[in-house]
């Protein structure tokens, strides 16, 4: 016989539980209460639109390496095991090839 492991599993006790009980068994702890810690540090999130002009950024750019190349079509650096083909505006890879 087939299990419908997809399907709801509902019990005569949790149809018959009131939410006072379910509120009950939940500690006291978790309710509503705010990490002061991370509501202090606003550094350890970045909403979308912010302000970044002040922050510094250390990048270390690697020059091609002689088994790469950049495709022409998507401008990603890829290996040369990637290449499908040089037109002439240079190599193109497999995936733009495609």
């Amino acid at each position: 016989m087939a299990t419908d492991y997809d399907a709801p599993r509902k019990t005569e006790d949790d149809s018959n539980e009131s939410i006072e009980a379910l509120k009950a068994r939940v500690p006291d702890n978790l309710s509503g209460s705010v990490d002061v810690e991370d509501a202090d540090n606003p550094s350890s999130f970045d909403l979308p639109g912010a302000d970044l002009s002040n922050v510094e950024l250390d990048v270390v750019v690697l020059p091609a390496q002689d088994d790469e190349f950049t495709c022409m079509s998507c401008f990603l650096v890829k290996h040369r095991s990637q290449i499908d083909h040089e037109d002439a505006s240079g190599p193109i890879c497999r995936d733009c090839a495609a």
